[in-house]
């Protein structure tokens, strides 16, 4: 038995958010923005609009691509580095909007891999027997933890939500996942404060995404690269047997540089940076959905996504759509 990806939907908040907009608020450029990191533009969320409403709405969209209703979902789980509250979780706080009941809902935060792991946590519970219509979702407000005054990270982050619905299958659907952490970086890519650790200065900043860019980049290049090619060689697989490259959506360069270690031509990869920005654990599966949607992805392709974020954390899934 197997798990197959039954739907997908996402959804993003009505404002964007523009590079020119951005080089009034700091010292930057258009130019600089996508010379570094590829992106135009990214959606910012409204005042009343919190992490859970934006997985709602991509969750909604994902249950009638499935052809079920809110109903049948049998278990949820939600990644999010950006949480409503301390709790309940924001899983359980989706589950009520969408008047399910009983279920287990909860969320994972591995930051900007949380989609893939929470994926390969809801793979497991279908393929085990114990879910029939998993709600998978990866969620964010970033915006809300951005200093928007550090023109370094400020122009990187958007705010997204992405989800599928996996169901039984006897076909292969989530053919392997392949997870991977290491705390030794953690000091490279944080936000500084939190529950019990509390802030001792500027609410704002304290609590904002602090970053050593070129560090990040370097160590993302070569972890993306080595559990890629873990995937294949798990699956005794040659890259050219690959559809699509699904990546997160970090930085243009990041994806770039990943895709020619894996030999793809960029034709084949799913890319929505310039449009959405860094969405973390939304990322990949807002890509996913759009290429879905746009005719790109089709039943039977062959996907490999993958995702890196703070923490160190990491991970890949190699998907027969």
């Amino acid at each position: 038995m197997y798990s197959r990806i039954a739907g997908t939907g996402h959804y993003v908040p009505e404002r964007i958010l523009t590079n020119a907009e951005l080089e009034k608020i700091v010292d930057t450029t258009d130019e600089w923005i996508r010379s570094r990191s590829g992106i135009e533009q990214r959606h910012i969320a409204a005042d009343d609009q919190t992490t859970a409403s934006l997985a709602i709405e991509a969750a909604k969209r994902a249950i009638e691509a499935a052809g079920i209703t809110p109903g049948d979902i049998d278990f949820l789980v939600v990644g999010t580095t950006t949480p409503d509250l301390v709790f309940p979780n924001v899983g359980t706080i989706v589950q009520e909007a969408l008047g399910i009941h009983g279920c287990a809902a909860f969320s994972v935060e591995a930051a900007c891999s949380g989609f893939i792991y929470a994926l390969s946590i809801a793979d497991k519970f279908v393929t085990s027997g114990e879910s029939k219509n998993a709600l998978v979702i990866g969620a964010e407000t970033l915006s809300r933890i951005t200093d928007w005054t550090d023109r370094s990270t400020c122009v990187l982050f958007g705010d997204g939500a992405g989800a599928v619905v996996l169901q039984p299958s006897t076909e292969q659907g989530i053919i392997s996942t392949h997870l991977h952490a290491d705390g030794q970086y953690k000091d490279l890519l944080y936000a500084p404060a939190g529950v019990s650790k509390r802030p001792q200065g500027d609410l704002n900043k304290e609590f904002a995404i602090h970053m050593q860019g070129n560090e990040v980049f370097k160590l993302a290049v070569k972890t993306l690269g080595a559990v890629v090619k873990e995937t294949l060689e798990a699956n005794s697989l040659d890259h050219e047997a690959l559809d699509w490259l699904v990546p997160h959506q970090a930085n243009k360069r990041i994806i770039e540089a990943t895709a020619k270690r894996l030999g793809m031509p960029m034709e084949k990869v799913i890319l929505t940076v310039a449009k959405y920005g860094n969405t973390s654990a939304a990322s990949v599966p807002m890509a996913l959905d759009v290429a879905v949607r746009d005719g790109r992805i089709k039943r039977g392709d062959l996907l490999l996504a993958e995702a890196f974020g703070g923490g160190f954390t990491w991970g890949s899934a190699l998907i027969r759509f």
